[in-house]
């Protein structure tokens, strides 16, 4: 019931379900991300982090480069479940579909850029 709990508090975040809805397209490094949703690098991580700890990302890492990436193959059931809700809820919405116009816009910046990615 915990890891329910838990994933259920992670997408209780607008900034969360925006970066699910990214995720949902395509893996994203932290630059590409911050830059769709005009974030720091510091809010980015800690709101992928909370995603990832809650089991709906998984994690490359190339170098210095951090990619965040769904693999619904491999989700549990339960997330499967949650995403495909949060992906119908976000469907139609404006902000969600400015956020994929952005996200085909958006360029890897490399390590210099981004502490993080």
């Amino acid at each position: 019931m915990y890891e329910l709990i838990k994933a259920v508090k992670a997408l209780s975040d607008e900034t969360r379900l925006r970066m699910l809805n990214l995720l949902v397209q395509r893996e994203c490094c932290v630059c590409e991300v911050m830059q769709v949703l005009a974030i720091s690098q510091t809010r980015t991580s800690r709101n992928l982090s909370i995603l990832y700890d809650a089991g709906f990302l998984k994690l490359r890492k190339e170098g210095l480069w951090a990619y965040y990436s769904i693999d619904k193959s491999s989700l549990e059931p339960y997330l499967t479940s949650l995403l495909e809700a949060v992906e119908i809820s976000l469907k139609d919405k404006p902000i969600a579909i400015r956020d994929i116009k952005r996200l085909k816009k958006a360029k890897r910046l490399g390590p210099q850029s981004c502490q993080k990615c």
